[in-house]
């Protein structure tokens, strides 16, 4: 399988406030390569969402901000590209909200949420969070809400999906953005 792995992370509430993201590329079943940037959001940070991953708006004053890191990120996201995401929604959104933010263009591409594959190939398990389904599938999760460790970890769990049932069963859960 051919696809990018994605997370974000955000300041606040608000999903157009990306202060930090990881894409980790998949070539032929295989981890070749591996973005992470801190952005700088342009916005205040909500103690909760620092509680969560740890990221102060101290660390991102010199991070580019989203419209200077655009031009490096935006060619994994093309019509033919699959980018992965777990709990795409949120991901998926994040990226939305934050091209709409700047006026940037969105750009097409096919998305599959691992959170969705998981509920559906796993439906025993507890629940159905990154770390869980780490856990249960023997994958590395090093720090969890650290945006390079959870978009690697997302890459591992479509892996090991793809190894256990088959590419033809994830095909149903790919989705078109526009």
């Amino acid at each position: 399988m051919n696809f990018i792995a994605m997370d974000f992370e955000t300041a606040a509430p608000t999903r157009a406030s990306a202060c930090s993201i990881a894409l980790t590329v998949v070539q032929n079943d295989v981890i070749t390569d591996e973005l992470y940037s801190l952005i700088n959001p342009e916005t205040e940070f909500n103690w909760r969402n620092v509680q969560v991953h740890g990221i102060h708006q101290a660390d991102v004053s010199d991070a580019p901000t989203f419209p200077e890191l655009w031009p490096v990120v935006k060619q994994f996201f093309t019509p033919d590209k699959l980018v992965v995401a777990h709990n795409a929604t949120f991901d998926n959104s994040v990226l939305k909200k934050t091209l709409e933010r700047y006026q940037i263009n969105r750009l097409p591409y096919q998305t599959l949420d691992t959170l969705r594959t998981s509920k559906s190939f796993y439906p025993d398990y507890t629940n159905h969070k990154l770390n869980t389904i780490c856990d249960n599938l023997g994958i590395d999760l090093q720090h969890h809400h650290n945006a390079l460790d959870d978009s690697r970890a997302c890459a591992n769990i479509l892996l090991h999906q793809e190894h256990q049932f088959g590419a033809d069963a994830l095909a149903s859960f790919i989705r078109p953005i526009k």
